[in-house]
C-alpha cells in the first residue's frame, strides 16, 4: 500500500515535535525533530532530495508524530527514541553500557585506586571521571601508582599477604599490606593522587616541595630524595598534560571526511588538562551536510548517553541548532553551557588539536583498511611467497663522524608501524665509522634473542645500506644458524631519489626489480624511511646526552636565587634539564628570554 503523503500532511500539526518514519513491517526507519512539524515533513515529499533520502522516503509506509511544547523537549525526546530504537538511517554512536571512572572506596583502611565502569554512581566511595576512554583511565592509574606508590591489588590478595609483592620491589607500591607504611602516610599519598586526578597537581607539587625542604633541613636526605623524585615526575606529568595556563572545561568535537570514510574525534579538557580523546565513525546514510551531521553527533553524545557536560562545547563546524542545543544542555546541566565553533586563543588551539586528531584517525583507518593490505599483498607477490608476510623488521645505522653510533630496529605489521616493538641499540666497541661492524653487532644482539625465543621472529628482515650490509647480515645469519627469515637489502640509487633504490633478496647477486609505482616498493620505502628517522633520533639523543656538560652556574643571568628556584621548582638539575622552554618560563623570576638561554645552555 502506497503512503498517501498529501492526506497525511493535511492533518499534521505545525507545532514542535518528533516524527518517526515506519516501513511496511512497522520498523522505524528514521527519527527526527522539527520546530514546525508540518513544514519539516512536507520537505520530504515536495523538496529536492538526494538519492539516499529518496530511497528512504520510498520505503515509508507510515509516519507517527508526537507533539511537544517546545523545540527543546522535541530534541530530548528525539535522542531518547534514537537510543531506544536505533533507526538505520539516523546517525548512531556506540552505545556504551557503562562509563570508565577511577574509584576510591570508603570501606577499606588502605584504599586502592581502581578502574571501574558504572552507569550510575553509588555512595560507597569517590568516583573520579568519567574519562573519555578506558585507556585514559588506565594511563592515569599507572602514573599515580608510579608517582605515589598506591596499591593496585584486589582486597582478597591484600588481606592474605605476609610479605611484599613484586610491585613493592619495583617501587610501584609502598606495601601497606605488611605495614611498611602507616595508615596516615598512605592516606596522605592517596589524597595527593586524587588531587592530581582532579587537576590540582600544582597544589600537590607545592606541598611536596615544602616537605622536601623540611626533610632536607632536618638532614633526612633519604626522604628528601624521595620527595624530589615525586616532584620531578609531577613536573613531567604537568608538561605532558599542560594545555591552557588559564584552565577551562570543554569538550571539542571535530569532524573529518574523505571519500568513503567519516570520522569524529571528541577531546575532553578538564581544569586545563587534556584527559584524552574518543573517536567515532558514524555512517552518513542520508548524505547529510557536515554541519547537520555534526549536530546529530553532538545531540546524541549528550542526550542519548549520560555524559558529564562541561561549561563549553566547541565544534569544528557550526551546528545547525547551536542555540537550541546550548539551551537544552543548560537545562540538563543546571548551569550555563556555551556551544560555539568561533573561538580564539587557547580554545582555537584545542579546536585545531581535535581537527588534527580526527584527520589522523581517519587517515589511519583508511591506511589500515586499504593501502597496508594492498602493499603487503603486493610484497608477497613480488617475492613469490606462499603466504602474506605478517611482520617486517628494518635496521639502520646513524652516527656523526663515528660519534655516538646507534642502530635502529623498526617493526611493521598489518596495522602499520608497531612502535611498541621499536628498539635502539647503542653500539660499543667498534671502530668509529665502521657501519658494517655496527650492523653486525645490532643484528647479532637482536637475532640471539630471536634464536632463544625471547623475541618474535620477523618474516622479512630489511637492512638499509646495500650489498655490503646485506653480506654482513648474511654472515650473522650463518653464524647464528638463522633460517626461515627472508633477508632483503636496500641500496640508494646513484641519484638517491625515491623509486630508484636497488633491492637485493638474500644475496647481492639476486636483485629485485620493482616498478616505482609498486605498492610493494612503497611499503619497503616506508619502513626504510622510518628506520632512518628512528636511528637519527636515537643518535641525536645519545650525542646530546654525551655533550651536555653545562651547569646552571655557567649560565649568564642565573645567580644563586634563581638557581635555587629552578632546582626547587623541578626537584633537581635533572628535572631542569628535561624541562621545555615553556616549563622553564613558568618558574618565578624566569622570563621567556632567560628560559630560552637556559634551554640552549642545557640542551645545545
Amino acid at each position: 500500500m502506497t503512503f498517501d503523503s498529501k492526506q497525511f500532511l493535511s492533518s499534521v500539526s505545525s507545532s514542535p515535535g518528533v516524527y518517526r518514519m515506519l516501513d511496511e513491517q512497522s520498523n522505524t526507519l528514521y527519527v527526527g525533530k522539527a520546530k514546525r512539524l508540518k513544514a519539516r515533513l512536507a520537505s520530504y515529499f515536495r523538496g529536492q532530495l538526494n538519492t539516499k533520502t529518496q530511497a528512504m522516503v520510498g520505503r515509508i509506509a507510515d509516519v507517527q508524530v508526537t507533539v511537544t511544547r517546545t523545540e527543546t523537549e522535541a530534541l530530548l525526546l528525539e535522542q531518547t527514541l534514537i537510543k531506544q530504537l536505533r533507526p538505520p538511517y539516523n546517525i548512531l554512536l556506540r552505545d556504551d553500557k557503562s562509563y570508565p571512572f577511577v574509584f576510591v572506596t570508603d570501606r577499606h583502611p588502605y584504599p586502592a585506586l581502581e578502574y571501574k565502569r558504572a552507569r550510575q554512581r553509588s555512595d560507597d566511595g569517590r568516583y573520579l571521571g568519567p574519562y573519555p576512554s578506558s585507556g585514559a583511565v588506565r594511563e592515569s592509574l599507572a602514573l599515580m601508582q608510579k608517582i605515589f606508590h598506591i596499591r593496585n591489588c584486589e582486597d582478597s590478595v591484600f588481606a592474605h599477604r605476609s610479605r611484599p609483592c613484586l610491585q613493592y620491589q619495583i617501587q610501584r607500591c609502598s606495601a601497606p599490606c605488611v605495614d611498611y607504611i602507616s595508615a596516615e602516610d598512605y592516606r596522605r599519598d592517596l589524597e595527593h593522587a586524587v588531587m592530581c586526578l582532579e587537576g590540582k597537581s600544582e597544589s600537590v607539587t607545592q606541598e611536596l616541595m615544602e616537605a622536601m625542604e623540611k626533610a632536607s633541613q632536618a638532614l633526612n636526605f633519604e626522604e628528601a630524595a624521595r620527595l624530589r623524585d615525586q616532584v620531578q615526575q609531577l613536573r613531567q606529568l604537568q608538561q605532558r598534560q599542560f594545555v591552557d595556563t588559564g584552565g577551562g572545561d570543554a569538550d571539542i568535537f571535530a569532524l573529518a571526511q574523505r571519500p568513503g570514510a567519516l570520522g569524529v574525534s571528541v577531546l575532553s579538557v578538564r581544569d586545563g588538562r587534556l584527559l584524552g580523546a574518543r573517536h567515532h565513525t558514524p555512517k552518513n546514510d542520508l548524505d547529510l551536510p557536515l554541519e547537520t551531521l555534526l549536530t546529530e553527533v553532538v545531540s546524541q553524545y549528550y542526550f542519548g548517553q549520560p555524559h558529564n557536560v562541561p561549561s563549553e562545547v566547541i565544534t569544528s563546524h557550526p551546528l545547525d541548532d547551536s542555540e537550541l542545543i546550548a539551551e537544552a544542555l543548560t537545562q540538563q546541566a543546571g548551569k550555563r553551557i556555551r556551544v560555539t565553533s568561533q573561538v580564539r586563543g587557547h580554545r582555537a588551539q584545542w579546536q585545531q588539536l581535535a581537527i588534527t586528531n580526527a584527520e589522523q584517525q581517519l587517515a589511519s583507518q583508511l591506511a589500515n583498511q586499504t593501502q597496508l593490505t594492498q602493499r603487503f599483498t603486493a610484497l608477497q607477490k613480488a617475492l613469490g611467497l606462499a603466504d602474506t608476510p605478517q611482520r617486517l623488521e628494518c635496521f639502520d645505522i646513524s652516527h656523526s663522524h663515528g660519534e655516538a653510533t646507534v642502530a635502529s630496529c623498526v617493526v611493521f605489521d598489518h596495522q602499520g608501524p608497531r612502535k611498541s616493538d621499536y628498539r635502539h641499540f647503542r653500539i660499543e666497541g667498534v671502530a668509529a665509522g665502521d657501519d658494517y661492524a655496527a650492523m653486525q653487532q645490532a643484528l647479532t644482539r637482536r637475532l640471539k634473542r630471536v634464536k632463544s625465543g625471547e623475541a618474535v621472529a620477523p618474516d622479512i628482515l630489511i637492512v638499509d645500506g646495500g650489498k655490503g650490509q646485506l653480506n654482513m647480515a648474511r654472515e650473522v645469519f650463518k653464524e647464528l644458524d638463522i633460517a626461515n627469515i627472508i633477508l632483503l637489502g636496500v641500496a640508494k640509487g646513484t641519484t638517491r631519489k625515491a623509486g630508484l633504490e636497488s633491492l637485493f633478496v638474500e644475496t647481492a647477486d639476486n636483485p629485485l626489480d620493482l616498478d616505482p609505482a609498486s605498492p610493494a616498493l612503497h611499503l619497503i620505502q616506508h619502513i626504510r624511511d622510518e628506520s632512518h628517522r628512528f636511528a637519527i633520533a636515537g643518535h641525536r639523543a645519545q650525542r646530546d646526552k654525551a655533550r651536555r656538560t653545562s651547569t646552571l652556574q655557567d649560565i649568564p643571568g642565573i645567580g644563586p636565587k634563581r638557581r635555587r628556584e629552578l632546582l626547587r621548582f623541578f626537584g633537581g638539575l635533572q628535572g631542569v634539564q628535561k624541562a621545555s622552554r615553556d616549563e622553564l618560563a613558568r618558574v618565578p623570576g624566569i622570563n621567556a628570554s632567560l628560559a630560552e638561554s637556559i634551554y640552549r645552555a642545557l640542551n645545545g
